[in-house]
């Protein structure tokens, strides 16, 4: 469900899922706050590729961690969103608190 890699204090969280929403957010919420609670993690990035649909409870994963991370002065950003997630991310203001870049090389140039 979910593949990530540590590159120094950045933590990129690649979706291997089409859909982010209520069926598996639970569980990436618990995984990716056991990773914040055990490891070092400054700044996050949400890769997106294969992500097609994300509904409200996939909205709130990616609220959570913002704020989780933005505690401790760090940033989250997201790579390779569909045009589709895109809108929901501009509709629901995420795209005002959450950088949103093309690659994860520009996300990880800014962070």
């Amino acid at each position: 469900m979910i593949k990530y890699s540590l590159d120094e204090s950045n933590l990129l969280v690649e979706f291997t899922i089409s859909e982010l929403d209520h069926h598996v957010s639970t569980e990436i919420r618990e995984t990716l706050d056991e990773l914040l609670s055990a490891r070092q993690i400054k700044n996050i990035v949400f890769d997106f590729r294969n992500i097609s649909f994300m509904d409200s409870s996939g909205i709130g994963v990616i609220i959570g961690r913002y704020k989780k991370i933005s505690n401790e002065n760090g940033r989250v950003a997201i790579v390779n969103v569909s045009p589709r997630v895109r809108k929901i991310f501009d509709l629901s203001g995420l795209n005002k608190i959450i950088f949103i870049y093309d690659t994860y090389e520009e996300a990880e140039s800014s962070l």
